[in-house]
């Protein structure tokens, strides 16, 4: 099983996958998932000729599960470990939800020389919380809410959380998607997935998105109840010069799954441009 060792405290091991062969992308998954979430994105990507390396996040997956660590800065120390010990060179980071916090924080704290594009996909950035400089953020309260559900009964919290990030009562969804993103949160950290809550929930990427030049693709659903469009793609598209912007009509959180075909098709056309 390939891993590496972090080399932020608490040090843990990060599991990845690296396939085929050309141009490096990387996958960074959502909470509560782990780089299982990729599967159609994965073939598509490496039937178009790219090197695809999909990892899960530390508490997540396969990977280690430490105490700590579950922060933004060490989370960009992560992916830049992941980016050295492979020796990544002119690769498009690709981050959906939580994971658009990674590549904005990783270029933000490490530059641009290893990147040569970014994909913001369904991403908090640039800043969910509330704040008088952010008025239409989401109340800290939401957050609050959501870690309290999650450290009662993690379980139950799943429960009534997947079907609001399919939409499921729009019947966008086959059934046995949420069983099955049941079954990839279930084994990650508690702490982890308390602390992502925290992560996401609070952390400013602002200055993050002002240091991104490089060609960048923004996509969202227009149907999104966990980060909505308005305080998030649209703001991170608006901040970014020169960015792609994809609106995907009717589409939820997880559209990676429920609109799978058409987020590989415009993952694929934009690297191809």
């Amino acid at each position: 099983m390939p891993v590496l060792t972090t080399t932020a405290a608490p040090t843990t091991e990060l599991y990845y996958q690296d396939l085929g062969e050309g141009a490096p992308v990387v996958l960074i998954h959502g909470w509560p998932l782990s780089h299982r979430m990729w599967e159609s994105q994965i073939n598509a990507l490496l039937d178009a000729g790219h090197r695809v390396i999909a990892y899960d996040r530390r508490g997540f997956g396969s990977s280690g599960q430490p105490a700590g660590g579950y922060d933004y800065d060490t989370f960009a120390s992560d992916l830049n470990d992941l980016m050295t010990t492979l020796d990544l060179r002119g690769a498009t980071l690709a981050g959906f939800s939580m994971g658009g916090g990674e590549v904005a924080r990783y270029i933000g704290r490490y530059g641009q020389e290893r990147v040569a594009r970014a994909m913001l996909l369904g991403a908090v950035p640039p800043f969910l919380l509330q704040t008088p400089d952010n008025p239409d953020g989401a109340p800290k309260s939401l957050f609050d809410g959501m870690l309290a559900g999650v450290r009662k009964d993690r379980v139950a919290f799943l429960a009534d959380f997947f079907p609001n990030f399919y939409n499921a009562d729009g019947g966008s969804v086959h059934p046995d998607v949420i069983p099955f993103s049941k079954a990839l949160a279930w084994p990650a950290s508690p702490i982890g997935t308390q602390q992502c809550i925290v992560a996401f929930g609070t952390t400013d990427f602002r200055e993050d998105l002002k240091r991104i030049t490089v060609p960048t693709l923004v996509v969202h659903g227009d149907a999104d109840r966990i980060v909505p469009f308005e305080i998030s793609g649209k703001k991170s598209h608006a901040m970014i010069a020169g960015s792609r912007l994809e609106v995907l009509t009717g589409a939820p959180h997880g559209f990676a799954a429920t609109h799978a075909q058409e987020l590989s098709r415009l993952m694929v056309d934009f690297l191809k441009a």
